[in-house]
């Protein structure tokens, strides 16, 4: 995928300052689009926007693959629209509510609250008169919209159940049996509608003040789903479950490496590639397609998932016993080709990469990632230095799995922090002065086409602004900064002046 010089900051909406505990698409949000023109940056980076179950991943527990996290509608938003009074809306507070960590079961209850008097008032107001933009927005959504506002409404019926745990004619979508759920559940159900029709309003409207600017928004494909899903729910058929249980049969993972002696056993449930070949790819056809709605650019986590993934049987409590399965390999991004026309993705190519991973990713042209923060622990040919680089790929400082740069520098050993120094031109690490810099500098003056910085590293945090760490299960996804008055003018002409000097 051929493209301009460009640069842009990585980071979730999640992430932005707010009152009420957790980054939403208010005011910050267009402070930081404003942020990202002024320092004359093109992109913007983020993670999967669906709603988010146990441990808040939004690539392993994530509720829907289509549906938008209502924890990121703006409150101030629904009382410009009438649905709250502004006057009522009070802040996040208390000794366990600190300006830089997302506490969401803190955050839930909070927001929770005003989501649903905000419903009351819009419901009120629906018997009234109708709302034909909203009707519109359910009406065009319902291939999707359906199934997971029903799902929804049946978790909520269900605490601490996952689907296949519900009445069997329900956990096997008996057509009936829907249906008359559906209608006890018909207040829940409008109660989800309404929060995705305000997720997707407060977006759009976002998006296009972002792309007025000249910005791009990079949005993120994860290739697994989680069981506990309105997707599996909805689609048993197209993954490998095990017909009695509706427990994944197989597992999906990566097998044992450098990293972890046991490999990375995720749980998501993997794909019959058979049953989706047979319906000519129809759900990820649609799964892209309304990916594109609200994106300009699609990164795809996991993307060597695609040519060979690693599969383990659902009774394992470790990776170590899987095999590699050959993926939909070409046929699969032909047919997304011959349906959508030209594709906008980027692929994560992380990992165990083999040489037929690389074929099918330049086959299509996408663009791989670089990440600086794996280039110093090897020689010269370390695929991750910048003079290894290739033009059509994208160049981080590090990723939302990574440690931040300085983070990452403070715990570096002395001989990998000399290697640092001598690919950057000084003779002792001592002499460098801000490694966050050097390494942002770094980035945006090698030949990739794209350039991506966290702003994590931009504001110079240390660890405790890392996003997530793969080691380790609890506590992550909880980053964001303290506030918009981070984002100075100083830091704003810093960038732009290097984003100027390389020409992005």
């Amino acid at each position: 995928m051929s493209s301009q010089r460009a640069s842009g900051i990585l980071l979730h909406p999640t992430s932005f300052p707010s009152r009420y505990g957790i980054g939403d698409l208010g005011r910050s949000a267009y402070d930081f689009i404003d942020f990202l023109e002024g320092s004359g940056q093109k992109l913007w980076q983020i993670l999967p926007l669906g709603p988010t179950g146990f441990e808040h991943s939004p690539y392993i527990m994530n509720f829907s693959t289509f549906a938008g996290n209502p924890l990121m509608i703006c409150l101030e938003k629904l009382a410009e629209e009438g649905w709250l009074d502004g006057a009522e809306l009070t802040p996040l507070a208390g000794e366990d509510i600190v300006a830089d960590r997302v506490n969401f079961d803190r955050v839930i209850p909070h927001k929770t609250q005003y989501l649903k008097k905000a419903f009351e008032n819009f419901q009120k107001a629906l018997a009234a008169n109708p709302n034909p933009e909203f009707e519109k927005f359910c009406r065009e959504q319902a291939w999707w919209l359906d199934d997971y506002t029903l799902f929804a409404a049946l978790l909520d019926a269900h605490p601490g159940t996952t689907w296949n745990q519900w009445e069997p004619e329900i956990a096997r979508r008996q057509p009936e049996a829907l249906k008359a759920k559906a209608e006890e559940l018909k207040d829940s159900v409008l109660y989800q509608q309404f929060l995705q029709f305000e997720f997707f309003e407060q977006w759009s409207k976002l998006r296009a003040y972002a792309n007025g600017k000249g910005i791009q928004i990079i949005g993120d494909v994860s290739i697994y789903v989680c069981h506990n899903s309105s997707d599996v729910w909805a689609n048993p058929a197209m993954f490998k479950l095990d017909p009695d249980t509706l427990e994944p049969a197989y597992i999906a993972g990566v097998p044992p490496d450098y990293f972890s002696a046991t490999g990375q056993l995720w749980g998501n449930p993997v794909y019959d590639w058979d049953k989706h070949k047979e319906t000519g790819y129809s759900w990820w056809v649609d799964r892209f397609r309304a990916t594109l709605l609200y994106v300009d650019l699609v990164r795809i986590d996991h993307f060597r998932g695609f040519e060979a993934y690693w599969e383990v049987p659902g009774t394992e409590e470790t990776a170590m016993n899987g095999e590699w399965i050959p993926g939909p390999n070409d046929e699969f991004f032909e047919t997304l080709k011959a349906k959508l026309g030209s594709l906008p993705v980027l692929a994560e190519d992380l990992g165990i990469i083999t040489p037929e991973v690389e074929a099918l990713r330049d086959r299509f042209e996408f663009p791989g990632m670089k990440i600086l923060l794996f280039a110093f622990g090897d020689d010269a040919n370390n695929p991750y230095l910048p003079h290894n680089y290739i033009q059509n790929c994208i160049v981080y400082t590090g990723t939302h799995d990574n440690d931040t740069t300085l983070g990452w520098w403070k715990s570096a050993p002395p001989e990998l922090k000399q290697r640092v120094a001598d690919y950057l031109g000084y003779d002792s690490p001592d002499e460098i002065a801000e490694i966050n810099w050097s390494l942002i500098r770094l980035a945006l003056s090698s030949i990739a086409d794209r350039a991506i910085i966290p702003l994590q590293d931009l504001l110079g945090l240390d660890n405790r602004g890392r996003m997530n760490d793969p080691s380790i299960n609890a506590g992550n996804w909880r980053w964001r900064y303290e506030s918009s008055d981070l984002l100075t003018p100083q830091l704003r002409d810093r960038l732009l002046k290097m984003t100027q000097l390389y020409g992005r």
